[in-house]
């Protein structure tokens, strides 16, 4: 590959296009743990806009102002009171907007098939190990846009504990939707804060604030796993039925769900695709760090509270409104099992997060405290972050839908995992998979995961 620099060419602050009619909003239970977590980096690859790059950048200038008027939020700057409540200051002091050039690259280069992510498109985003909480002295978000040579990425930063991925995604969509031409958006963000999440508890930060809680300097590879819809519809059925052949061709769309439209099956006695997925890769990467048999494995699973509760939150409420999911087997428990035992563990506590789980849960918070665990602290813990449902690809700018979606440096450690959904739309998923090298060798050789993968870069 030819040399990953990118030059940054101009950065500038772009405000809201009217003023805020919001103050204050408070940092709920669910976004204050996200404070040691690093902003989050996701982005889009596009084939080049039939219009001059010179162009492209007014109508995203443009348009980003536009979309900071629907998100003061993300406009403002944190704050800290005199009681030790944060807040989000939805002063309209701007985010940064940088353009950059990376002329050597082409998308062949940055999506060579068969090999690791390449390490450029760390370049293509901004606030590298940056921690949220410094937002109460720097922008909340900022978005950068990289012109290659036969390509445009537009990647964009947010900090965690303004926003989870739910709202990550809304704002990005909404940025693509005004610049497409949009006179008014299709989904308006909900910005109460009367919610269980709400609370008046206070955790304490040493003087200049948290650290992440991983190391970032740890060797790390990273790849992209494609699952095909029939690969994974082949995982769903061994995790419910049993034994298939990889060869069998699965017809049986009413007893597997119906994944490729995406519609949700709501019998709680079935484990979902995603969950035998799940499954696959904990199974298949407890078997690559060659752990000991007694040893306690764990896959943490960040989940969408809010559908979850009673009354059911504003389906696009902004802000973080998750909770961690941490699943625990042995070892050898888990490996001497068929998949369906691990899936099965995942699948009944996914499903016994309820209103009463959701609302224990902040009250456990409350009693004590604390800062998200991100990481990987005992060398057997795997962290599934992302969802295939958000929608990514929906970030049609005027000129098509992106080629690909990749993310930054932020929040990665052995064990982070990602889920995409893939371009086509059928209900196929890619594994953004962060591993230390010997894990990932080992995972390559895995034959029983790497059966279902129909790629991977």
């Amino acid at each position: 590959m030819p040399s990953s620099s990118t030059t940054l060419v101009s950065k500038c602050t772009v405000f809201p296009d009217r003023k805020s009619d919001i103050k204050d909003l408070k940092l709920s239970v669910s976004d204050i743990p996200m404070l040691s977590c690093q902003y989050i980096q996701k982005g889009v690859l596009f084939t080049p806009p039939p219009f001059s790059f010179h162009d492209l950048l007014l109508f995203l200038n443009q348009s980003l102002s536009a979309t900071l008027s629907h998100f003061p939020p993300l406009a403002g700057r944190l704050a800290t009171d005199s009681d030790g409540h944060l807040h989000i200051t939805c002063n309209d002091a701007g985010i940064d907007f940088l353009v950059a050039k990376a002329p050597q690259l082409s998308i062949t280069h940055i999506l060579p098939p068969g090999e690791d992510v390449p390490d450029c498109f760390k370049d293509f985003f901004t606030y590298d190990n940056t921690i949220s909480y410094l937002g109460h002295s720097m922008p909340l978000a900022a978005v950068q846009v990289t012109e290659l040579m036969d390509g445009v990425f537009i990647g964009c930063t947010v900090n965690h504990a303004v926003t989870d991925g739910t709202s990550f995604w809304h704002f990005f969509n909404t940025f693509a939707e005004i610049t497409k031409g949009a006179s008014k958006i299709s989904k308006s963000p909900g910005f109460c804060r009367n919610t269980v999440f709400n609370s008046q508890a206070v955790l304490k930060f040493p003087p200049g604030g948290p650290t992440v809680t991983f190391a970032t300097d740890e060797p790390l590879r990273e790849r992209i796993l494609h699952f095909s819809r029939e690969a994974i519809l082949k995982l769903k059925y061994r995790a419910n039925y049993g034994c298939l052949s990889t060869k069998q061709t699965i017809n049986n769309t009413q007893v597997l769900g119906n994944l490729g439209n995406g519609k949700v099956n709501n019998n709680h006695s079935e484990i979902s695709s995603f969950q035998s997925l799940c499954a696959q890769l904990w199974r298949s990467v407890t078997r690559a760090r060659k752990l000991e048999s007694t040893k306690t494995t764990t896959f943490r699973m960040a989940v969408n509270c809010r559908h979850r509760l009673d009354p059911k939150l504003e389906a696009f409420y902004f802000g973080n409104a998750i909770q961690s999911i941490p699943t625990y087997a042995e070892v050898g428990e888990l490996l001497g099992n068929d998949l369906s035992w691990g899936a099965n563990l995942l699948h009944k506590n996914v499903v016994a997060h309820d209103d009463g789980t959701v609302r224990r849960g902040v009250a456990d918070w409350e009693e004590q405290p604390r800062l998200f665990p991100l990481g990987n602290l005992d060398g057997a813990s795997i962290t599934m972050g992302s969802s295939p449902r958000f929608p990514m690809y929906n970030n049609d700018f005027g000129w098509g839908r992106p080629l690909a979606v990749r993310s930054g440096r932020a929040n990665k450690f052995d064990g982070k995992i990602s889920a995409f959904p893939r371009r086509e739309g059928d209900g196929s998923v890619d594994l953004e998979v962060v591993l230390a090298p010997e894990t990932m060798a080992g995972l390559e050789k895995d034959v029983e995961i790497m059966q279902y993968v129909s790629g991977m870069v």
